[in-house]
């Protein structure tokens, strides 16, 4: 109706501008008419491309003609749309008598303001006030909720910013605040049969008065930490969107303003999940997150950017304020996602954070539910794709010998034998050659289903053989772990490597040790810094008998690569300890489940081999659970990839002997209880210290000393205020000292902003020569200081000296010696 009336009202604008043409063709002077209310007209319809002055006579009437005939045809459509509207009214207008192929120049204009009934009319046949509807957009209502979360006021607002979108939510914290939003597809692709959504965490760097220091001043390519809290975002969502809702979702969070205080990436996952609880997208119940850290030994509940990443925004460095953080997210009644690094805590602290952070989910999901009860919309009525039980039926009746397929040992031979039966199903259920050719959709989406109906069914029989017979694919009770084997030293000409099997995962762990310029620098709203520990996970296609691409890491590797990484950084020896920048290097060449935690182990036995002092040794290990239907859990321990595929958890603990370092839980249901993570974390203990009494028999302690192949070095403390007297004007005296130890090649230097100066080389002659020089150059000489000095020039009257390197010294004739000279030669 809006665009219908807003076209007759264009249309008439355009109509008077045409007449005032037309007069002014045939010698009408218009001026008085331009001075009167039409003259707004004419110029609203210049705004569209209309020249007055331009148009002929002849244009004029057949464009009249035009617009008239068109006027018309709109009427016709506002007489049927009040119809439907106003049946209980008095019978529309009846529909002008026109012919339907009358041509433009058969219809006459008359002189009579055609115009000045048009508003009456509209009211009267569609009921709609003409002001509001052609008049200025109403401003944006701004709906907002709040709540309280550890003392913080926390707003959600929706309705004025990104109005279009599906579902859009501000989130608000002091003076910090992200925009989330939420959109869907209409359309269903016939062969999708899984969500796909699509995440994408954004910080804008102007939201800390900041620009990026690249020469590409735009943000672009998105940062390593933006995309572990897109998946941070994702995880917890996922499960929680209905079953059998396929269409395409995307969700878009960006921090616009950052106060430096409040940390926004879990307001993010909670500002998403609004977005999508006030959209139509069907999502089941709120989500919420929130991050728990150990200061002291005290829990705090979304501690401040100070406490979380230091004085300096290092976010790669937080032990030194934090021991642990842990971000959980869930719903009101349940826990969804658990991921964190800890420094050495024990399971019961664990529980302890999860409690607390059930308190606090429950009031932000409260708070969620109030803004959908305000501007919430209704929820798509889509269908929705889900497996029939006829269909599952018909393929569970097919699967003779499936149970027996399941259990071959060996994973290729377990696929081949699962294939035969999948291959059986498929050729009988498949849609025909005649039915594809006679709706090609039709026949798409039915193969869809009967494959999201094999993978009910398979997924059935692993559950059922694993509950009832407590063994599970590959011969393993639930409690035990696979065979594991470890090769240190693996590699002849790297500084550390291991070889580490696990059943039929396996890696090749590399350590790598260097000087600060091998450190991974990074930008963010906290600040810039540089990580002097990270790994590196590699995945490539092969590991899984694959062909695939080959490139940049993708989410996963990276978010793999990081959970390994956290677990390992609590046993990283400090600085002043070991001052080498560590790069771990996680090579997957088999994977058959849990890769990631077989990274945690490879890369402490590699960092060992290296010679790294380690506090103590690390190992992982990747728990699985079935929930029945009448609620019997059964924990996995180091479950296998089908398993975790057809599983409903897939829980990650890292740790030493004297607690957890790191963890990662992922719930594909809709949460677990409290019991089940502890009896979960109680497994995974004993299974953790099985793999470590494997690892210490390969290598009980580090190397006690450091391959001839790693560059010795040595770091040194220059008062502040010195550091741009050794630099230089333009970097000249660094490159001076650098030059006389032998180059770049052969020793490198590294200035911090403490004052720290670290120097790298293989030859430990070149690093003490270089510290002398920067000793020299840093030196305050006083009254009363003695120096061994080299006469440099003699006068007639005195001698200058070589005092330090770069400083030079004048001694006068009267001092060369206690008694008098007359020449200084007598005595220099």
């Amino acid at each position: 109706v809006y665009v219908l009336i807003r076209y007759l009202w264009i249309s008439e604008m355009f109509v008077h501008s045409a007449k005032l043409n037309l007069y002014a063709c045939r010698g009408v002077d218009v001026s008085a008419f331009c001075s009167s209310s039409l003259f707004s007209y004419v110029n609203t319809f210049n705004l569209y491309g209309s020249d007055v002055n331009s148009t002929c006579c002849v244009k004029s009437v057949e464009r009249i003609g035009v617009v008239r005939k068109n006027q018309f045809n709109v009427r016709r459509r506002l007489n049927r749309i009040a119809s439907v509207l106003n049946s209980s009214r008095e019978p529309a207008i009846p529909d002008p008598d026109i012919p339907k192929d009358a041509e433009a120049n058969q219809i006459v204009d008359s002189d009579d303001d055609v115009g000045s009934d048009l508003r009456g009319e509209i009211v009267d046949r569609v009921n709609v006030d003409i002001d509001s509807v052609l008049g200025a957009a109403p401003p944006p209502i701004r709906t907002s909720v709040s709540c309280e979360v550890a003392g913080q006021t926390v707003a959600f607002e929706s309705g004025q910013l990104a109005r279009q979108a599906d579902g859009s939510v501000a989130v608000r914290v002091g003076d910090s605040m992200v925009l989330c939003t939420a959109c869907s597809s209409t359309e269903l692709n016939a062969n999708v049969d899984f969500l796909p959504l699509r995440v994408d965490y954004q910080e804008k760097l102007s939201a800390a008065g900041r620009t990026a220091g690249s020469y590409i001043k735009r943000e672009g390519r998105p940062s390593q930490h933006e995309i572990l809290v897109s998946r941070l975002i994702d995880r917890p969502l996922r499960p929680m969107i209905q079953d059998g809702y396929f269409h395409e979702v995307q969700l878009l969070s960006n921090v616009l303003s950052f106060d430096k205080i409040n940390v926004m990436d879990t307001w993010a996952i909670c500002g998403c999940a609004a977005a999508l609880h006030v959209s139509s997208v069907p999502l089941v119940k709120a989500v919420a997150a929130v991050r728990v850290v150990m200061i002291g030994q005290e829990w705090v509940v979304n501690p401040s950017s100070t406490q979380l990443y230091g004085v300096n925004g290092d976010p790669s460095i937080s032990e030194e304020l934090v021991s642990t953080e842990i971000v959980i997210a869930g719903t009101a009644d349940a826990i969804l996602m658990i991921e964190g690094a800890c420094g050495v805590i024990s399971e019961e602290k664990v529980l302890e954070a999860v409690e607390i952070a059930q308190q606090e989910i429950k009031s932000i999901c409260a708070a969620m539910d109030k803004l959908k009860e305000k501007v919430g919309k209704e929820k798509r009525a889509v269908a929705l794709r889900i497996v029939s039980k006829d269909l599952f039926d018909q393929v569970d009746a097919l699967c003779e010998g499936l149970d027996a397929a399941v259990k071959t040992i060996g994973k290729e031979s377990r696929a081949k034998a699962v294939d035969v039966i999948r291959e059986r199903i498929y050729s009988q259920l498949q849609p025909t050659n005649a039915e594809t050719q006679a709706d090609p959709v039709a026949a798409e989406e039915k193969r869809t289903l009967v494959a999201m109906a094999w993978k009910k069914v398979i997924s059935k029989h692993m559950r059922d053989v694993i509950t009832s017979t407590n063994v599970r694919p590959d011969g393993r009770d639930c409690v035990s772990v696979r065979p594991i084997w470890i090769e240190p030293s693996f590699l002849p000409t790297t500084h550390g490597s291991v070889l580490f099997t696990r059943g039929e995962t396996q890696t090749l762990a590399v350590c790598t040790l260097g000087g600060e310029d091998s450190a991974q620098r990074f930008e963010a709203l906290t600040g810039d810094g540089a990580e002097r520990f990270y790994l590196q996970y590699m995945f490539p296609p092969f590991s899984v008998g694959e062909v695939g691409r080959v490139g940049a890491p993708g989410r996963r590797e990276i978010g793999h690569g990081k959970l390994a990484e956290r677990s390992l950084r609590p046993v990283i020896p400090s600085r002043d300890e070991f001052p080498y920048v560590i790069r771990l290097e996680s090579n997957i060449l088999e994977s058959n489940g849990s890769s990631s935690m077989a990274s945690v182990c490879g890369g402490c036995l590699a960092m060992m081999d290296a010679g790294v002092p380690v506090k103590a040794a690390v190992a992982g290990i990747a728990m699985g659970l079935i929930l029945s239907k009448n609620g019997t859990a059964t924990i996995l321990s180091d479950i296998l990839g089908m398993e975790d595929a057809l599983g409903d958890m897939d829980f990650k603990v890292a740790g030493s002997r004297e607690g957890i370092t790191g963890l990662q839980m992922d719930i594909k249901v809709e949460g677990i209880t409290m019991d089940i993570l502890r009896t979960a974390l109680s497994q995974a203990h004993a299974g953790r210290m099985h793999i470590l009494d494997k690892m210490t028999e390969a290598l009980p302690e580090a190397r006690e000393s450091l391959p001839a192949s790693v560059p010795r070095i040595r770091t040194m403390m220059i008062p502040p205020s010195k550091i741009g007297e050794v630099i230089g004007p333009g970097g000249k005296k660094i490159r001076s000292i650098v030059e006389e130890c032998g180059g770049e090649e052969a020793i490198s230097l590294n200035i911090e902003n403490d004052g720290t100066v670290s120097f790298s080389s293989h030859d430990l002659s070149k690093i003490e020569k270089a510290m002398e020089m920067v000793k020299s150059i840093v030196i305050e000489l006083n009254v009363g200081d003695r120096f061994k000095v080299k006469v440099s020039k003699l006068l007639p009257f005195g001698a200058y000296v070589d005092l330090l390197p770069g400083k030079e010294g004048w001694l006068h004739i009267s001092e060369v010696a206690i008694e008098r000279t007359e020449k200084v030669e007598d005595a220099l």
